[in-house]
């Protein structure tokens, strides 16, 4: 019925058209040379104000679809299909599913690789509809050609490029991420001004980031390095601001060189994968040794000497090696969010400029605090010396002892060795604080301590706190969540004794906050030997089985972006997923599906390896998920939730990323929820 309406539309519009001989769209088309024999063709269109033109992945129930026909030609190869900026996603009742437009300037590439040296023509048709708010303009095929000029071949010609097309036709936002759609004056003096927005949310995201358990353990290597560093004040201070002036630096420059040449994924590879994990425990590792006594850490004499000669005895090396230091640890909770900022930088002018701001405004916050910490420890040198700054430095080395196993588990869980399980990580936890608390007490002793003749406030206090934290982690061997350090830890599923679960399994109904999937999903889902979800929730690991499950029972499905080293998703996991109200409403009305990003021990079968925009062969689950997020979402951050019909089609205005506010994750659920029984 809704063809039949469409096509009566047409033709009233077809009539008044005759008349009015309407042409809202201008084409212009470009040539742009690459490297490699390949060459980027640019549909480049113009339209009205008030006009719009849809997108290549528009719903098959919506209207018509942009279409890219090429002359079949044996002088090139396609590289994958038309890609298009990220559209205007909204759900049209009329249409009953979610419509994908583009107002304003949008420009469409298509990668070519020649396979002759000569010139020669590309040839095709497109085929489009135009509407604004009021009338329609039916499809008409329009010719294109773009004229390729004779160059020398650099490859063999006769390399034959897979043509990605159809796997291209599955991504609603293409491969070429964040590219905006330019729009009127008003729109670009409003983005201008939102820069300094930008600035100030980096900033602020900068110094939050302190607090991360990624970031936190630094503190005492940076704070101990200063306080050992040198009793010359004039290079103290000026090592902390060449310290902190680094860390901006290393973000700033560094970062994003980092990404145009490797691309985002470098930065999500330094925080996800096991080799920069382990290479950051051992650090960790190596410093808590030192701060115990076992050894000095010291930069060779042939280093500091030739520092010194070069910056007027300034030692710079040391605390540039601290900074760098610092920054590559971050990536693990940052990574993956500079990296959806660096996406921008292969794209517009103005995408660079938020790109770049970005980077600027969170290493200087992230810079800010550490900097102060380097400073106030050289005032600390000034103030009576004694047995206390080795107590410091102790302390200091089994904080880095209990933090180092956070990148030792995060290895673990990439590879799947199982030698740091949940309740194994807590043991091991649990006896370091412990001894932490005996050693303030008094009760152990190190090289450089002298005998403790009372135990001050000060002291009191922090054994007080620490025994404290001992006792709260206990129960967590027996599967307490551990809501105020689920970060740090190792997710439940690595448990392997865990009352809820027993409990849940046990059951087989629903009981207060306890809901199980048991006996109700099919047993052969994909992966579900390997992959879990929390305690209470179940659901599918692979999306096309999702979407089948979803069609059979009449249900939206919860796509969860997740990552087995993710530690903020566990603290949605924890946090918000627990809710009474949110865990209701997830395993009742939704189909969940969990996408892990980073999971790369679990081949792919040949039929369903994917071939990215660059033509890299992307053979695991992980990659394949993320390869996924980026282009359908222009996201490569976890945690990242999308609710979808099982079409696919997104049911909300926004995406929900990182938020442990429970109302406001609970309206996003019922927006999707009322969305999708519209239909």
């Amino acid at each position: 019925m809704k063809r039949v309406l469409l096509s009566l539309l047409f033709v009233l519009t077809a009539t008044f058209a005759m008349a009015q001989m309407q042409n809202p769209v201008k084409w212009d088309y470009k040539v742009k040379d690459l490297a490699n024999d390949e060459v980027e063709l640019q549909f480049t269109a113009k339209l009205d104000a008030g006009w719009h033109i849809y997108s290549q992945h528009t719903d098959p129930n919506g209207p018509l679809a942009l279409v890219f026909e090429f002359a079949e030609s044996n002088k090139y190869q396609r590289i994958g299909g038309v890609m298009e900026p990220k559209s205007h996603d909204e759900y049209d009742e009329l249409f009953g599913c979610t419509v994908r437009s583009f107002m304003g300037t949008v420009v469409f590439r298509q990668k070519i690789k020649r396979k002759v040296a000569e010139a020669f023509t590309v040839n095709g048709t497109l085929s489009y509809q135009l509407c604004n708010d009021g009338s329609c303009i039916p499809p008409d095929d329009v010719d294109f050609s773009f004229n390729i000029k004779a160059a020398p071949l650099t490859s063999d010609a006769e390399e034959v490029i897979e043509d990605t097309a159809a796997v291209d036709a599955t991504v609603a936002e293409a491969a070429q991420p964040t590219e905006e759609v330019a729009a009127a004056e008003p729109e670009k003096e409003e983005k201008g001004q939102s820069l300094l927005v930008i600035f100030l949310f980096a900033l602020g995201g900068g110094i939050l980031t302190m607090f991360t358990p990624c970031v936190f353990p630094m503190i005492p290597m940076t704070v101990n390095f200063f306080m050992h560093s040198t009793d010359d004040k004039r290079k103290n201070r000026r090592q902390a601001w060449f310290f902190g002036f680094s860390i901006v630096f290393i973000f700033a420059v560094l970062g994003a060189i980092l990404a145009l040449c490797f691309g985002p994924e470098a930065l999500y590879f330094i925080g996800t994968h096991w080799i920069p994990n382990l290479l950051f425990f051992i650090i960790f590792f190596i410093f808590s040794l030192s701060f115990f006594g076992l050894f000095e850490i010291k930069m060779p004499e042939k280093w500091i000497n030739s520092s010194d000669a070069q910056a007027d005895k300034g030692g710079l090396l040391a605390p540039f090696f601290i900074a760098l230091t610092t920054v590559l640890v971050s990536f693990s909770c940052t990574g993956p969010i500079l990296g959806a900022a660096l996406v921008g930088l292969t794209t517009s002018s103005t995408d660079r400029m938020v790109s770049l701001l970005t980077m600027l405004g969170f290493g200087i916050g992230f810079a800010a605090p550490f900097t102060l910490l380097a400073l106030f420890p050289s005032a600390l040198k000034n103030m009576k010396s004694g047995s206390w700054l080795n107590t410091v430095k102790v302390v200091f080395a089994f904080l880095e002892l209990a933090f180092g196993l956070k990148f030792l588990s995060m290895a673990d869980l990439s590879c799947g060795w199982r030698l740091l399980d949940r309740e194994t990580y807590l043991a091991l936890w649990i006896v370091i604080f412990a001894m932490l608390g005996f050693y303030l007490l008094g009760k152990l002793k190190f090289k450089g301590d002298d005998d403790l003749q009372h135990i001050g406030v000060v002291r009191l206090f922090l054994s007080i706190l620490t025994f404290s934290f001992v006792i709260y982690m206990i129960p967590g061997m027996w599967g307490a969540p551990l809501k105020a350090i689920s970060g740090f830890i190792p997710p439940m599923e690595t448990q392997d004794f865990n009352i809820e679960e027993i409990i849940v399994n046990n059951a087989g109904s629903n009981n207060g906050n306890t809901v199980s999937y048991t006996g109700q999903l099919p047993a052969d889902r994909k992966y579900a030997d390997k992959l879990h979800m929390p305690t209470g929730f179940e659901g599918f690991y692979d999306l096309e089985e999702a979407k089948a499950y979803a069609k059979e029972q009449g249900k939206p499905i919860f796509i969860d972006f997740t990552g087995k080293t993710c530690a903020n998703c566990r603290e949605m996991e924890h946090y918000v997923w627990a809710d009474k109200e949110v865990k209701s409403i997830l395993t009742g009305k939704y189909v969940m599906c969990a996408l892990y990003a980073d999971e790369n021990t679990i081949e792919l079968p040949e039929n369903e390896w994917i071939t990215d925009e660059r033509g890299k062969v992307l053979k695991t689950l992980g990659k394949r998920n993320l390869w996924y997020q980026k282009t359908m979402f222009n996201m490569n951050a976890q945690p990242y939730y999308v609710v979808v019909d099982p079409e696919g089609n997104v049911l909300t205005k926004e995406n929900y990323k990182y938020d442990r506010d429970v109302q406001k994750f609970i309206d996003y659920l019922n927006e999707g929820l009322e969305n999708y029984n519209k239909k």
